[in-house]
C-alpha cells in the first residue's frame, strides 16, 4: 500500500471541501481550486478529513493513489497559506523592477526582459537583487519561477544568472596558465 496514499488529507475549519463526481472542489480564505481525479480512484470525505483509496495494486492505481493525495493535500494548503517561491539575482549591473504587474528584468541582453504573471500569480521586487513569486496553485508557482530563471540559469564559472533561494551552484575553476 502506498505510505502517502493511505495517510488521510485533514481539512481545516476555514476550508470547504466539495466532491462531485470526479472533481474536487476547494473553497478556503485565499481562494477556490478545482481539480478532476482519475475516475478509477475513490475520493470520500470522512467527517473532517479526505481518504483516497484504490481498487488494486497494480503499477498505475499505486502511482496514482500517491499523487492524487498529495495534490488534494496541496490544494487545501494552497488556499490556506498560499505557496512563495523566492529567486535571487546574482552578477554586476543585474536588476528587476515591477512595471504595474509585469516584470522587468535587467540581466546582461541587449533588451530589458518583460515577463507577465498569469492570472492568479502575483510577483514582487522587494529588494533590487530579489523576487517572490506567491499564488494558491503549487505548480502554478513554480511553472513561474522556472520561467523565469530559465531567462538567465546561473553559469559554473562566475555564478553569474537568476537562481533559487538557497539552491547551490557548483562553480568551476577557469582557465590556468601553463607553467614553463
Amino acid at each position: 500500500m502506498s505510505r502517502v496514499g493511505k495517510v488521510p488529507v485533514p481539512i481545516p475549519e476555514k476550508v470547504e471541501v466539495t466532491l462531485q463526481q470526479n472533481t474536487v472542489i476547494v473553497k478556503g480564505p485565499k481562494g477556490e481550486l478545482t481539480w478532476d481525479y482519475s475516475p478509477e480512484l475513490s475520493v470520500i470525505r470522512q467527517e473532517n478529513e479526505i481518504v483516497v483509496t484504490r481498487p488494486t495494486d497494480s503499477k498505475t492505481h499505486r502511482s496514482l493513489h500517491g499523487l492524487t493525495r498529495v495534490l488534494i493535500a496541496n490544494m487545501i494548503e494552497g488556499v490556506t497559506n498560499g505557496f512563495q517561491k523566492t529567486l535571487e539575482i546574482t552578477g554586476v549591473g543585474y536588476s528587476a523592477v515591477m512595471y504595474g504587474k509585469s516584470l522587468q528584468l535587467n540581466i546582461g541582453f541587449s533588451h530589458p526582459v518583460l515577463i507577465t504573471p498569469p492570472e492568479g500569480i502575483t510577483l514582487a521586487v522587494p529588494k533590487n537583487l530579489v523576487i517572490t513569486i506567491s499564488g494558491i496553485n503549487k505548480q502554478q508557482v513554480g511553472q513561474m519561477a522556472a520561467k523565469i530563471r530559465s531567462v538567465a540559469p546561473p553559469e559554473p564559472y562566475k555564478g553569474k544568472g537568476i537562481r533559487y533561494q538557497g539552491e547551490h551552484i557548483r562553480r568551476k575553476a577557469g582557465k590556468k596558465v601553463g607553467v614553463k
